[in-house]
C-alpha cells in the first residue's frame, strides 16, 4: 500500500512558477514510477508527467516549462512549473504505478495508487 500527499499548490500569475511536492509512505518508493495529473473544471483528468526507474515522460502541453524529479532518500517527487499560463489551472494530482510501459504511461487507470490533490490556480 502507498499513501501519496501532494503540497505546493497555490494562487499564482501568470508567468510564474510554483513546485509542487508528493509525499510518499511505503518502503518501495523507489521502485514505483511517479506521476502528475491534472483536472480542470468540467475537463477530463490528463497526464501531466511520470519518471520512472529509467523513463521520464511529458505531456506536450508542459514540454520545456515543467520538470519532474524525485528524491528516493525523501520518498518525494516533485513537479517544478515555470512560465505557468492560465490554461495550467487544475487540480494536480500525484500517481504512483508499480511498472512504466512507453505505451500506457498517460493511462491514469494504469496507475494504482493516488494523492487527494492540490489546486493550482494561475491569474491572467
Amino acid at each position: 500500500q502507498v499513501q501519496l500527499v501532494e503540497s505546493g499548490g497555490g494562487l499564482v500569475q501568470a508567468g510564474g512558477s510554483l513546485r509542487l511536492s508528493c509525499a510518499a509512505s511505503g518502503r518501495t518508493f523507489s521502485s514505483y514510477a511517479m506521476g502528475w495529473f491534472r483536472q480542470a473544471p468540467g475537463k477530463e483528468r490528463e497526464f501531466v508527467a511520470v519518471k520512472g526507474v529509467v523513463s521520464t515522460y511529458y505531456a506536450d502541453s508542459v514540454k520545456g516549462r515543467f520538470t519532474i524529479s524525485r528524491d528516493n532518500a525523501k520518498n518525494t517527487v516533485y513537479l517544478q512549473m515555470n512560465s505557468l499560463k492560465s490554461e495550467d489551472t487544475a487540480v494536480y494530482y500525484c500517481a504512483a504505478r508499480s511498472t512504466l510501459k512507453s505505451d500506457t504511461y498517460y493511462r491514469s487507470r494504469e496507475y494504482d495508487y493516488w494523492g487527494q490533490g492540490t489546486q493550482v490556480t494561475v491569474s491572467s
